[in-house]
């Protein structure tokens, strides 16, 4: 048995979902465009700081948080009608998640490249 490594999966990924920069992210934020959510774990930020303004929704969680169908749906966490942006703190777990969304059937999905680390760096005000 062949066991697909964890980079495979996100080199794969990356083939198929859309990837911006914080830089890109942060015009579409500041626009009011986007739900601009953070997938890190909560000890991540608390102790790095996140995004004003911006979404959390755990990783472990995303997809049924997401799910209508799911009991544990938040109704009304995101505005459908922006486009969602994922980040995680490099930008491997969000590429993930970001075609796990896109397989749940959500269409106007990206993530960023570089993650928090790249985010801290542009213009996006740290709390």
């Amino acid at each position: 048995m062949t066991i697909k490594s964890s980079q495979d999966l996100v080199n794969n990924a990356l083939k198929e979902i859309k990837t911006i920069t914080s830089n890109e992210a942060s015009k579409l934020f500041k626009e009011n465009k986007c739900n601009l959510i953070d997938i890190r774990d909560i000890r991540e930020l608390e102790r790095d700081g996140r995004v004003k303004n911006s979404l959390h929704i755990p990783r472990g969680m995303l997809e049924f948080w997401m799910d209508p169908s799911s009991p544990y749906y938040k109704q009304g966490k995101i505005d459908s009608s922006k486009e969602i942006i994922l980040f995680c703190a490099a930008g491997l777990r969000s590429a993930l998640a970001t075609k796990t969304l896109q397989d749940m059937g959500f269409k106007n999905v990206s993530h960023v490249d570089g993650g928090f680390s790249t985010i801290k760096a542009s213009d996006f005000e740290i709390i």
